[in-house]
């Protein structure tokens, strides 16, 4: 692996394991509820995670460029929710741009089984070819729109393979029943994708725990974290099972500790 490559994925995933906070959510819903303000939002939640998700607006506009985390940088777009399609999505952001920002990784979603499957992994492909002229890692997102009955793991596990074929460095995919079939099938390291809230934070450190056992490397959650009550406690507590392989109880110790 080229050194730049390897410097800059040895930020974003220290000691092998990693914790991004997805805050990208605008590019396609607005004002994200707990997220009007992104600047705000993430100030008290930086020292828990090992990264940023992130458009280039935001991070100009809300991020401090001096003590910032490391950066993976949105960078496919083009559509919204009261749009057509979510999956109708192209690249919005140069590499030009992606090296004047100096950030660590981009992150390129792909719509398989979509009417823009070809065009989001064709995407992906020419996001890879001019990143890995740089030393850039690519993290291949793997949508699904409002398709949720697509998660199960022999489709997730398709996605994830095409996208390490087409040269992604990592792939960030949703948890299903049966995540090792998705993990056995990929061969480069999987982060385990948050998706829609969910009703409980016991529902979020057992699949959390879950793909981490079965061998995810990590996790990118936003909206478990940044819309609960207790987002620092929320943070504190995956990020326990993630870097110090906490079990599901002692997340939920962790949590009810620092939400008084």
């Amino acid at each position: 692996m080229d050194w730049g490559m390897k410097n800059r994925l040895s930020k974003l995933i220290p000691g092998g394991r990693c914790f991004f906070m997805p805050i990208d959510h605008g590019y396609f819903q607005g004002p994200t509820r707990s997220l009007e303000k992104p600047g705000e939002t993430i100030k008290p939640l930086l020292p828990y995670v090992d990264a940023l998700f992130c458009t280039r607006g935001v991070l100009r506009s809300c991020i401090d460029a001096v003590k910032s985390k490391p950066i993976v940088l949105r960078v496919s777009g083009g559509t919204s929710m009261v749009g057509k399609d979510l999956a109708n999505e192209a690249l919005t952001t140069s590499i030009e741009e992606i090296i004047r920002l100096n950030v660590s990784a981009v992150g390129v979603s792909v719509f398989i089984g979509s009417d823009y499957e070809r065009q989001t992994l064709l995407n992906l492909a020419k996001m890879v070819n001019d990143c890995e002229n740089y030393g850039i890692p690519v993290m291949a997102v793997t949508a699904v729109g409002k398709e949720m009955e697509k998660r199960d793991a022999r489709y997730l596990a398709l996605c994830c393979r095409i996208a390490a074929e087409l040269g992604a460095r990592v792939v960030k995919t949703y948890w299903c029943e049966d995540f090792e079939k998705v993990i056995e099938g990929c061969p480069i390291p999987v982060i385990v994708a948050g998706g829609p809230k969910c009703k409980t934070e016991a529902e979020v450190f057992q699949f959390v725990h879950d793909g981490m056992q079965k061998g995810a490397i990590g996790i990118n959650l936003g909206r478990n974290v940044w819309q609960n009550v207790h987002p620092v406690a929320m943070a504190k507590a995956l990020r326990a099972i993630v870097h110090k392989k906490a079990s599901v109880k002692e997340a939920e110790n962790i949590f009810k500790e620092n939400n008084r």
